[in-house]
């Protein structure tokens, strides 16, 4: 099936002739599969440095890894536009369809992408824009794999943090361990420890939220260059216990760790 025979089924209104496909991808800066998981994603597509959406609607697709694997992310109406002067980009006002927000995040695409042409009329195009997949449910960041595979970056945690992600939350809410962070940008180490009744998701929800999650050196760094530092950050879990090991015991093995990894002498420990 064609894209644009399932999302007129959906809506009839929606067709070719009236709508414009954003081919979303990686723009240098920002990867549009973190934003659209992070639940930015409409607002991040309507900041346009041209009148690229003078159509009645905008199909929006995502790349995934592989070049012919788009996400679609969801249709819109374009309401209109307004030519920002202060930023020197036009902004959108943009509503999405309900009739096919069902598709939205579950819909896989088969389409061959020719050039580097982002932005489509979906007339000429929608012959080879094919249905190849619709996922039991909306993605998200990936599930959680073990605490032995638990590396995530700081975008990837807040993701997990704000969605609630139930695998992840599980997990960590049910164990106490000692868990690292390295600084991508300088290679430093920070061995932290959690316990308590939440367990490490509690710990790493603080970070989330704070980037630093109270700790004194990481204060201060990013005192020093602003709080969008923490996005070197990078969490792994060293060892796990059940909430039930007295916290003695934690401190113990974290202690060990910061031995081991040499983070009070070259990294971000203190004591």
């Amino acid at each position: 099936m064609k894209l644009f025979e399932l999302l007129s089924l959906k809506k009839p209104e929606i067709t070719e002739a009236n709508s414009k496909v954003h081919l979303a991808v990686w723009n240098g800066e920002e990867n549009p599969i973190d934003v659209y998981l992070a639940g930015d994603f409409e607002e991040w597509q309507r900041w346009q440095s041209r009148r690229n959406f003078e159509r009645e609607y905008i199909v929006s697709l995502i790349q995934l890894p592989g070049t012919n694997r788009w996400l679609f992310a969801g249709c819109y109406n374009s309401l209109g536009c307004s030519y920002l002067e202060k930023h020197e980009y036009n902004y959108y006002s943009t509503e999405e369809v309900q009739q096919v927000n069902c598709l939205s995040g579950r819909l896989i695409i088969d389409f061959k992408r020719s050039g580097r042409q982002s932005y489509l009329l979906a007339e000429n195009w929608s012959d080879a824009m094919l249905v190849s997949e619709l996922l039991p449910k909306k993605m998200v960041v990936e599930e959680f794999s073990g605490y032995h595979n638990s590396l995530i970056s700081k975008e990837k945690l807040d993701i997990i943090v704000n969605q609630q992600v139930e695998s992840w939350k599980s997990a960590l809410s049910s164990v106490s361990g000692v868990y690292l962070i390295t600084d991508r940008a300088s290679g430093k180490l920070y061995v932290g420890s959690a316990t308590g009744e939440c367990g490490l998701w509690q710990r790493w929800a603080d970070y989330s939220e704070t980037g630093h999650g109270g700790n004194l050196e990481l204060k201060n760094l990013l005192k020093v260059n602003g709080k969008d530092y923490s996005s070197n950050f990078q969490y792994s879990v060293l060892e796990i216990a059940d909430t039930y090991t007295d916290r003695d015991s934690i401190l113990e093995r974290e202690k060990y760790w910061k031995d081991v990894l040499c983070s009070k002498s070259f990294g971000y420990n203190a004591n």
